[in-house]
C-alpha cells in the first residue's frame, strides 16, 4: 500500500506541475480518463490525466497510473496478484471529423512497482507506444481505445516458470472527462 500511495503522489505531482505551464499555452483543458486495459496477460485498471493540447493544439502529455495483476501459477492454482504501473508519455493528434473522432500516437516511460510476492525487484522500467482513437460525442465527455505495446524486460523471478509481465502487446478502453 505504501508503493501505491508514493505511486499516487508522484504521478499527481507530475500532472499538476506539467499542467499548470501548458495550461496557460492552451485554450483547452485538462482531460481525466478512467481505463480497462491488459498488457500481454495482465488485465488492469487505470487513471490518467491528459494536459490541455499545445503546440497548435496538436501535443499533449499524459501521466496515468494502473493497478495490474499478473495472472500465474501459485502451486496448482491459477493466480492473479496486483501490482501497480505509472506511465509518462508524450501525445500528437490529429482531427478526422469535426473535432469528435481523432486519431493520436503516444510515446513514454514506464515505472513498474512489482509485487514481492514474484518479484525480488522494486522497480523496473521500460517504455511503450500506442495509436489510439478518441470518440468525443460531447465537448466533455468522450470514449477511447488504445493499441500498442510495452517493452521493461520484468520477469517474475520467484516464480517457478519466471514470466515475464507488464511487457508485449497493450490494448485499452476506457471514458475521459474534459475539466
Amino acid at each position: 500500500m505504501t508503493k501505491f500511495l508514493a505511486t499516487a503522489t508522484f504521478i499527481l505531482f507530475l500532472c499538476l506541475s506539467s499542467t499548470s505551464t501548458i495550461a496557460q499555452m492552451a485554450s483547452n483543458k485538462l482531460g481525466v480518463g478512467f481505463r480497462i486495459s491488459q498488457i500481454q496477460n495482465d488485465f488492469g485498471i487505470g487513471l490518467d490525466f491528459i494536459s490541455p493540447y499545445f503546440a497548435n493544439a496538436k501535443v499533449a502529455i499524459r501521466v496515468g497510473g494502473s493497478f495490474q495483476w499478473l495472472e500465474h501459477l501459485l502451486g496448482t492454482e491459477i493466480t492473479w496478484t496486483p501490482y501497480q504501473n505509472g506511465q509518462i508519455g508524450i501525445r500528437g493528434r490529429q482531427f478526422v471529423v469535426d473535432n469528435k473522432i481523432f486519431v493520436y500516437g503516444e510515446g513514454g516511460f514506464m515505472i513498474i512497482f512489482p509485487n514481492d510476492e514474484f518479484s525480488s525487484e522494486s522497480s523496473e522500467f521500460g517504455g511503450y507506444g500506442l495509436f489510439g482513437f478518441e470518440f468525443k460525442p460531447y465537448d466533455k465527455f468522450g470514449f477511447y481505445l488504445e493499441v500498442g505495446g510495452a517493452g521493461t524486460g520484468a520477469t517474475a523471478d520467484k516464480i517457478v516458470s519466471k514470466p515475464i509481465y507488464s511487457n508485449g502487446f497493450l490494448t485499452s478502453a476506457g471514458c475521459r472527462i474534459i475539466l
